[in-house]
């Protein structure tokens, strides 16, 4: 069968630039790669011709003397292309498809290390402890490396043995067509050495569950909802890998008195009818202690006064928020003779209509029948 023209096969004019013929190759690679196509030789041919076409276009000599002589002028056989030079295709697929070691070329070997998993401990304060900061020590429960063993998970003495899969190598190779593709061992997972012994103390894993006490500052102004990280305190990583982090998520718990909305605190205070008309001086309770607000005179149920600087502290250290004081209008309920009389006085003074048995709630209740 007549070889098909290189230009042809990867779809480019015969004054393609070299970027043009890369780009055409890694599209002919992905579409027709043996991966893809398992069992496929109609694919795993184009493959290789695709391949073939790549290696000459992209070699200025070789090209030139294609150009001029066609496919004679390229080589001492029958295709003039030579399979081993498939061993330099790695980079490009590998860096491109990551298909990585498939030609035999680049290859890292062995396990690779990995992250250890990041952890979360809930850690619940007091209102005051989120507003003014604390230092706490904790336990976490994590995995550690074994001492006995390194990690290794076998034995100290004699522990290991050299994988027969692989021989020590940490990777397979077979054939596929006429290239060879490598695999890391499925065996030691491309350590090159599995368990013989294992390790009495982690009986062969290589790590052993332990709580570890830490100490850590919860700086002031924190809120509910909050994630501290703590680097490097999570479950160790995985071959040499680094380990994760640990996470502290805090929740705080409600105050009887106080509110909080961002750095701000809110309460109520209770006022008496008296001082409310007439005016007063009343102590406040706050974070820091105790600071008086001056109530002027014919003050109304629900007015709000702000307490400046007397809230939580900022977390990026700017200042602090306020404390505002809603002051509630106190009814008494139970009145002696003298607090009676004195207020229907009142109510005569002001034009308030006072009726025994009914009043207000009576006219309300003959309106609707």
């Amino acid at each position: 069968m007549a070889k098909r023209d290189y230009y042809e096969v990867l779809g480019i004019p015969g004054d393609a630039s070299l970027s043009e013929i890369k780009k055409a190759y890694r599209r002919a690679a992905v579409k027709y790669h043996p991966d893809r196509n398992p069992g496929n030789h109609e694919a795993e041919e184009q493959f290789k011709e695709a391949a073939e076409a790549y290696t000459v276009l992209s070699d200025e000599g070789n090209r030139a003397r294609y150009d001029r002589f066609g496919h004679a002028g390229v080589g001492k056989g029958p295709a003039g292309f030579d399979p081993d030079t498939f061993a330099d295709f790695g980079d490009i697929l590998g860096d491109f498809f990551g298909f990585g070691d498939l030609f035999g070329g680049r290859s890292r070997g062995g396990p690779q290390p990995h992250r250890g998993a990041d952890l979360r401990y809930d850690l619940e304060l007091d209102f005051e402890q989120a507003a003014f900061g604390i230092k706490t020590k904790i336990k976490i429960p994590r995995h550690e490396v074994c001492a006995t063993c390194s990690g290794s998970g076998a034995q100290p003495e004699g522990g290991m043995a050299t994988c027969s899969q692989c021989g020590g190598k940490g990777q397979t190779r077979y054939q596929q067509g006429f290239f060879s593709i490598t695999r890391t061992c499925s065996v030691c997972q491309g350590a090159g050495q599995i368990i013989r012994t294992p390790c009495v103390a982690c009986k062969g894993v290589g790590r052993i569950r332990k709580e570890k006490l830490l100490e850590v500052a919860i700086p002031a102004g924190v809120d509910g909802g909050v994630q501290l990280r703590v680097a490097g305190e999570g479950e160790p990583g995985g071959r040499g890998g680094p380990p994760g982090d640990l996470f502290v998520v805090l929740t705080v718990k409600e105050h009887p008195f106080f509110t909080r909305k961002d750095h701000h605190i809110y309460c109520q205070m209770p006022l008496t009818f008296s001082k409310a008309a007439l005016g007063a001086e009343i102590s406040v309770p706050t974070l820091l202690g105790k600071e008086t607000i001056k109530i002027p005179e014919g003050t109304q149920s629900g007015s709000v006064f702000r307490l400046k600087n007397q809230g939580v502290p900022s977390l990026n250290g700017r200042g602090r928020g306020d404390q505002y004081v809603t002051v509630r209008i106190v009814t008494p309920t139970r009145l002696s003779q003298e607090q009676r009389e004195l207020l229907k006085r009142l109510a005569e003074i002001s034009g308030d209509e006072v009726q025994e048995g009914g009043g207000l709630f009576e006219k309300v209740k003959e309106m609707f029948g």
